[in-house]
C-alpha cells in the first residue's frame, strides 16, 4: 500500500485481470485497474453485515486528490448511517413514471377510488402525464419538469392543468409510501395552481317556472321520454347528483328516503319529499330491469342525460345552465328558506362543511333583515327616557 497520487496511479501495471490498489492514507479508498488500461477510483465500506463498493470516477477525469476528498465525504456519510452504493443501485433500478402510473391505477385507484374518478385519472395519465414524463425514472423527475408541464397546459386548459398537477402529486406521494422515492421529495410541491373561478349558477323563480313549463311541454308533445323528464324533476326536488338519479334502483327507494349503498361520498340516506315519491311511483317499470330511470337497453339505465338536457334547456331559454346547477338551485333555495348549513350538509351529502358554506352568501337578505330588526329594537330602547318629553340622540 502507498499513497495514491497522479504519478503512482499512472505507474501501476496493467495485468490480465483487474485488481485493486489501496491508499495508505484513507482506509477503504482505492483504485481499480482493468486489463483495458482503465483506472477508476472507488471506496469500500461495510453496511450492516455486507461489504459494499462504490465507484467514484475515472482517473484522468478526476485527480487523485479530488477522488480522495470525495472518498472521505462518502465514508463520512457511511459513519452517519448512509449507504451510497445501495442508494445508487436503488436509483438505477427505480421504475419509470409510466410504470408508477400502472401500479397506482392497479394497486391504489382500483381499490380506493370510484369508477368515475378512475376514468378521470386514466384520461389524465394517457393524455398528459405519460407523454411528458412517462419514460423518465421516478427519481429523475424534478420540480422544474412538473412545472414545465403545468405551464404548458395552463396556456390552453388552466383548470385541467390543475387536475393533472394534483394527480402527479398523488402519484409521487404513493411512490414515497412504496419506498420508490425519498420522503419529502415530491416534485409537485410548491407549484402554484392556476386560479379557478367558482361556477355559481342558480335558477331564479322565473327561470324555474320556464323550466317547469318546458318539461310539461316535452311530455305533452312526446319530444322527450317520461324517464328523461322524471330524472330532471328528481334532480331538482332532491338535490341529488346526476349519477345518483340515473343509476337509482327500485331496491333503494323507500317511502320517505332513498337508501343509496354507494355514492361519491359513500353510503347515503337521502330525504325523499312527497312530490318526488309521487313522480317515482308514476314511472312504468320493465320486468327484469332493476333501474328506475330506464335506458334504451332491456336491462340498463339511462346513460346519456346531457343531450336531452341541452334540448330542454334551449326550449326553456336556459342555455348557460348545466345539469349540476339544478343541485346548486336546490341548495340555494334551502339556504334562503332558513335551512342551517349543518342540516343542508347532511341532505346534500357533502363530505365537509366548507363545501356547504359556499351557499351561505345566499342568505344575505335574511341576515340583513335580522340585523335590521335587532338594530330597530335597540334604537327604540335607546330613545326612551324615564322622564316625559322628547329626547334626541346625536352621534358625534
Amino acid at each position: 500500500m502507498f499513497r495514491l497520487t497522479k504519478r503512482s496511479v499512472e505507474a501501476l501495471e496493467i495485468q490480465e485481470k483487474d485488481y485493486i490498489e489501496w491508499d495508505s492514507e484513507v482506509p477503504g479508498f482505492g483504485v481499480r485497474i482493468y486489463p483495458s488500461g482503465k483506472k477508476t477510483y472507488m471506496v469500500q465500506y461495510r453496511s450492516g453485515r455486507r461489504t459494499r463498493r462504490y465507484t467514484i470516477g475515472s482517473h484522468g477525469i478526476l485527480t487523485s486528490d479530488q477522488a480522495r476528498a470525495e472518498a472521505k465525504r462518502l465514508l463520512g456519510d457511511v459513519v452517519r448511517g448512509d449507504d451510497p452504493s445501495g442508494k445508487r443501485k436503488k436509483q438505477q433500478q427505480a421504475p419509470t413514471v409510466a410504470a408508477l402510473c400502472e401500479r397506482f391505477m392497479n394497486d391504489y385507484a382500483a381499490v380506493h377510488c370510484k369508477p368515475s374518478t378512475n376514468r378521470s385519472y386514466e384520461m389524465c395519465i394517457r393524455r398528459n402525464i405519460k407523454p411528458a414524463l412517462g419514460p423518465m425514472q421516478i427519481n429523475d423527475v424534478t420540480r422544474s419538469d412538473v412545472a414545465a408541464l403545468h405551464l404548458k397546459m395552463s396556456a390552453t386548459a388552466p383548470y385541467q392543468a390543475n387536475r393533472v398537477l394534483a394527480l402527479i402529486s398523488k402519484l409521487f406521494n404513493m411512490a414515497e409510501d412504496w419506498g420508490l422515492r425519498d420522503e419529502g421529495t415530491n416534485p409537485a410541491r410548491r407549484i402554484k395552481k392556476n386560479r379557478e373561478e367558482e361556477k355559481k349558477r342558480y335558477l331564479s323563480d322565473a327561470e324555474q317556472i320556464r323550466l317547469g313549463q318546458a318539461l310539461n311541454d316535452c311530455l305533452e308533445d312526446g319530444s322527450e321520454t317520461v324517464f328523461v323528464v322524471a330524472a330532471i324533476m328528481l334532480l331538482i326536488l332532491t338535490g341529488c347528483r346526476r349519477n345518483e338519479i340515473t343509476t337509482l334502483k327500485w331496491d333503494y327507494v323507500q317511502f320517505n328516503h332513498l337508501d343509496l349503498p354507494d355514492s361519491k361520498t359513500g353510503r347515503r340516506r337521502i330525504p325523499l319529499p312527497r312530490e318526488a315519491y309521487e313522480i317515482l311511483m308514476s314511472l312504468p317499470r320493465r320486468e327484469g330491469n332493476p333501474y328506475v330511470i330506464l335506458g334504451i337497453t332491456h336491462d340498463g339505465c339511462l346513460t346519456d342525460l346531457e343531450r336531452p338536457w341541452r334540448r330542454i334547456r334551449e326550449r326553456a331559454e336556459l342555455n348557460d345552465v348545466r345539469l349540476h346547477d339544478l343541485r346548486h338551485t336546490y341548495a340555494s333555495v334551502a339556504i334562503q328558506n332558513g335551512i342551517d348549513p349543518f342540516t343542508l350538509k347532511e341532505i346534500m351529502g357533502h363530505k365537509n362543511l366548507q363545501t356547504t358554506l359556499r351557499y351561505a352568501h345566499l342568505a344575505d337578505d335574511a341576515v340583513q333583515r335580522a340585523a335590521g330588526s335587532v338594530s330597530n329594537r335597540l334604537a327604540s330602547t335607546l330613545a326612551k327616557r324615564d322622564s316625559p318629553g322628547p329626547r334626541k340622540l346625536y352621534v358625534v
